[in-house]
């Protein structure tokens, strides 16, 4: 039987988060991966540069094994605000075998109130957003798993997601042989890959840089659509748990 896996893209996604997952998946043996979105074509990316292509419709995938959500740098909040996109991920999680996240994109998971009550990380940078949503922030954790949730922190993370993925659907000897393939071997030239490690001058200039890169005034605009339709949400959940 075919494993379905389905990678959201949106409108500037940042790659790496959905590229790097796609290239380790991709080994699973009996898969089908789909790149889903509001509709099919070239979604670009956070570069305004490159472009991925979307295969199917989120309708057109209406149950996949595997779900997973990449972040954004500047366009998270658009994601989150994406009606069909979070109804969609509310339709499908219940008969995953996993929903996943990278960087960012566990805000998107957080809007469709999947985290809430769940511990989670993501990108260092996005950390304390996880609380808005009731869910349980790890920030020092690289990958973090709930159930059939898991979750995995900034951008290069999601490399190290899909590994440990393909060990938990096909086994640890397929993982590794994918990892051997892709000579995932990492000797970083710095030492500053996670806050705990970098100067406070370094997260100082980090955190304008990235403040500078997501300026956006349509943010505060799809922050309060997302909590609106988080809190639609549950107030009809809790109306159908009642009848």
């Amino acid at each position: 039987m075919t494993f379905q896996i389905a990678i959201v893209l949106y409108p500037g996604l940042t790659v790496l988060d959905v590229v790097g997952p796609y290239e380790v998946l991709r080994g699973i043996p009996d898969s089908e991966i789909r790149f889903v979105a509001n509709q099919v074509g070239p979604v670009v990316s956070d570069s305004g540069v490159l472009a991925l292509g979307a295969t199917h419709t989120f309708a057109e995938t209406p149950a996949p094994d595997l779900v997973l959500v990449g972040g954004s740098e500047a366009s998270t909040t658009e994601a989150m605000a994406n009606k069909e996109l979070i109804a969609w991920l509310r339709a499908v999680h219940p008969t995953t075998r996993f929903t996943t996240s990278v960087c960012s994109g566990a805000l998107v998971l957080a809007a469709a109130d999947i985290l809430r009550g769940h511990p989670a990380t993501t990108h260092w940078a996005a950390q304390p957003a996880l609380a808005a949503f009731g869910a349980e922030s790890r920030p020092h954790d690289r990958i973090v798993q709930s159930g059939k949730i898991v979750t995995a922190a900034g951008v290069s993370a999601g490399i190290d997601l899909g590994l440990w993925l393909v060990g938990e659907i096909s086994g640890e000897e397929t993982a590794q042989l994918t990892q051997l393939g892709i000579e995932y071997d990492p000797h970083p030239p710095f030492e500053t890959g996670h806050p705990d490690k970098a100067s406070a001058g370094l997260m100082r200039k980090a955190r304008l840089d990235m403040t500078k890169r997501a300026a956006s005034p349509r943010i505060p605009l799809d922050v309060a659509s997302a909590f609106w339709t988080l809190t639609l949400n549950r107030m009809r959940d809790r109306a159908a748990a009642k009848r």
